[in-house]
């Protein structure tokens, strides 16, 4: 194929992203939330809050089922982002992909036996390079009609890139095996197949203006804060087992978390933990400062550094918090959060809003 073929086809590719963007699409079927994924996910981020294992726990914060933890909603998420990826941005290499910044702006809190609606909204596709950032949000909507949670996440895809043929040998020898029907539907009535229906030019589901919200039960009062206040600090500690644990839990099976091998190939100088699995992190720090986890309004995190995991010592994760503001019409708070690990800076920005007491 010669250069100006090339070079065409490349600038079909660009065109056809560009006019994806705007598009939204509904998951085929419902995702039903289970009390055990719960508890299996609150483990797997290190988050100890009585309400995400015990109904009489969740009952004293005014709710009936087990409440999911801040960052429950990526396992959703990331399932329909990556049909998006495989039956609709089909002109990006699965390998050449990256999260840079993930939003989770939650209305209502996500509990036990919830089934959730999902909607996907391809918001924007810019073009830098060899590379395009694509924000994809996504709307949870539950088997009430009521609008739970809202995520937002940017991706940096890679066009064009040549592919190391160690990958492909990582892909046969490394990675799991078999086809995960994450959204059947047999049964469903419907021939096709696909996990992801058109819906045209269109907006997400937004909330009601006269909503009303739930009261919140957190230790710290507002009125007993300041600005500028500092966060206890806290610290965790990461094994290859918690993120063979999270890859299993998540459903993030990307071979960087625990092949050496595939690390090293996309030049990493070894295992490195997932970015959303360091958010988890964060957020069940966030959690055991509030009380209540159904407090944290809106939580954003921009990656900047990674969590490299030995194979023979575990690693640790440091956290820090202040409050940048205060809103005393609404009783709530602007958290900044640091994270670290050895000396290396992991987020580029982490900020939460949060409801008090």
């Amino acid at each position: 194929m010669g250069r100006e073929q090339t070079t065409a086809l490349e600038t079909d590719d660009v065109q056809q992203a560009v006019t994806l963007a705007g598009q939204r699409f509904r998951v085929r079927d419902h995702y039903e939330v289970g009390r055990e994924k719960i508890r299996e996910f609150a483990r797997a981020v290190q988050n100890h809050h009585g309400a995400h294992q015990q109904e009489a726990d969740a009952r004293k914060l005014g709710h009936d089922g087990v409440i999911a933890p801040p960052t429950f909603a990526s396992v959703i998420g990331s399932s329909g982002t990556r049909s998006l990826l495989e039956s609709v941005l089909t002109e990006y290499d699965l390998s050449q992909i990256l999260q840079t910044d993930q939003v989770f702006q939650a209305y209502r809190p996500i509990l036990a036996g919830d089934q959730l609606t999902s909607e996907i909204l391809i918001e924007s596709i810019r073009q830098f390079g060899d590379n395009d950032f694509v924000v994809v949000r996504s709307a949870l909507v539950n088997q009430h009609g009521e609008l739970a949670l809202i995520g937002s996440t940017t991706i940096v895809a890679r066009r064009g890139a040549e592919v190391d043929p160690g990958l492909t040998d990582v892909v046969d020898n490394i990675m799991m095996h078999g086809q995960v029907v994450e959204f059947p539907t047999a049964g469903s009535g419907s021939d096709d197949s696909s996990a992801l229906i058109p819906l045209g030019l269109g907006e997400l589901p937004a909330p009601p203006a006269d909503r009303e919200l739930a009261p919140v039960h957190t230790l710290p009062d507002f009125d007993q804060l300041s600005v500028g206040d500092q966060l206890p600090a806290g610290s965790f500690r990461l094994a290859r087992g918690d993120l063979a644990n999270y890859a299993g839990v998540s459903g993030d099976a990307n071979p960087i978390h625990f092949s050496d091998h595939a690390a090293q190939l996309v030049g990493l100088p070894t295992v490195v933990a997932h970015g959303m699995l360091t958010m988890g992190l964060a957020g069940g720090y966030l959690t055991s400062w509030l009380g209540d986890p159904t407090a944290i309004a809106k939580f954003s995190v921009r990656f900047s550094g990674f969590v490299p995991v030995g194979p023979n010592s575990a690693s640790t994760v440091d956290f820090a918090g202040r409050i940048k503001s205060l809103d005393p019409h609404t009783r709530t708070a602007t958290i900044v959060l640091g994270g670290t690990s050895a000396g290396r800076k992991l987020f580029g920005r982490a900020i939460a809003e949060v409801r008090l007491t």
